[in-house]
């Protein structure tokens, strides 16, 4: 067996069993077993991490494919990940790594350095690394070391994310992590648990945690025909934003069938128009349409005079006429970043 690396946020519980505290799961794992993730085990009452430095995807991808539209538009993040997951979402993307410890029983990836990374990041001039395709919670030791040394150089780090870790986890990234997407999948505690194999509190009580660390936050919704597209499920996706913040940018994607959820059709663009309506009718300021270029929804309007400021089409940016966070027509304030 190679040689692991002791994972973090763990205790040693009674039996030998070890409590892990990185996600909200917060599994006891018994002597010889892992986590739900299936990359933490525990070895005769210590806990290891089976995936530091084991990264199964580099990538240069431009921030907008994280997707973050107020976070340094236009610029390329550096994009890292190793199998694993804490969800088993029933329509993952990237099932082939994500699920790869649980359904193929086997670890892969190639032994990577974090200064190995922060040097590719650099020399690609890349503004920012971003832990992504997979869960970035899981690999949180990897993660938090490689972003420690991206600040030294000036680089910025971004998580994709369902959302699932703990506080425990957030505290150890304070000052390290600038920026996320987070995931709200649902606003049904059945669906999370049924779809996803999680539950929905523990998500909105980190992008709360991670707003009050001063972590710029954008929120994605992948919208799924007859599991989560009914108007009134939209509605208070929308309401909570809203109420959390308004000018929280809110990314609504559409559904292609993968994995365990074949059955189901693509979502059309009638669908992902009228949520974006949705989002709109419920005052929050920036509401975006994903991965279906050509609507309208791609381009960044000013919330106050509704001029398009950013002109997008996919993940390219075509025009952007922000001038230092402000609409050169209104000079009304854009929120974000490096606008």
């Amino acid at each position: 067996m190679r040689d692991l690396r002791e994972a973090s946020l763990y205790t040693s519980a009674k039996d030998g069993h070890v409590d892990c505290h990185l996600c909200a799961h917060r599994c006891r794992i018994a002597d010889g077993h892992t986590g739900i993730c299936g990359v933490r085990e525990n070895a005769g009452g210590t806990l290891y991490t089976h995936i530091y430095g084991r990264l199964i995807a580099e990538h240069i991808d431009p921030i907008e494919k994280k997707p973050l539209f107020h976070f340094l538009p236009g610029s390329s993040s550096y994009s890292i990940a190793t199998v694993g997951c804490n969800f088993r979402c029933l329509h993952c993307q990237n099932y082939e790594i994500s699920q790869m410890p649980k359904d193929e029983k086997r670890i892969l990836g190639t032994e990577t350095t974090v200064a190995e990374v922060v040097e590719k990041a650099s020399l690609s001039d890349c503004k920012s690394i971003s832990y992504t395709y997979t869960e970035p919670t899981i690999f949180y030791e990897f993660a938090r070391d490689t972003a420690a040394l991206a600040k030294e150089k000036g680089i910025k780090n971004v998580f994709v994310t369902n959302g699932y870790m703990t506080r425990e986890c957030l505290d150890g990234l304070n000052g390290l992590l600038d920026a996320a997407n987070v995931d709200i999948k649902s606003f049904s505690e059945a669906f999370y648990k049924k779809v996803c194999g999680a539950k929905l509190a523990p998500v909105l009580q980190s992008i709360e945690y991670m707003r009050a660390q001063g972590i710029w936050v954008e929120i994605t919704t992948l919208v799924i025909p007859t599991q989560n597209d009914s108007e009134d499920e939209l509605r208070a996706i929308a309401r909570w934003i809203r109420k959390t913040d308004k000018a929280m940018p809110w990314h609504i994607s559409a559904f292609h069938p993968a994995y365990k959820l074949m059955n189901l059709p693509s979502t059309s663009a009638e669908i992902i128009e009228r949520a974006r309506e949705i989002g709109l009718e419920e005052g929050l300021k920036y509401v975006y349409t994903g991965n279906l270029p050509g609507l309208s929804g791609e381009s960044t309007f000013c919330p106050d005079c509704k001029k398009p400021l950013i002109e997008r089409f996919g993940f390219t940016i075509n025009k952007n006429l922000v001038e230092k966070m402000k609409c050169p027509f209104c000079k009304a304030v854009m929120d974000g970043v490096g606008m």
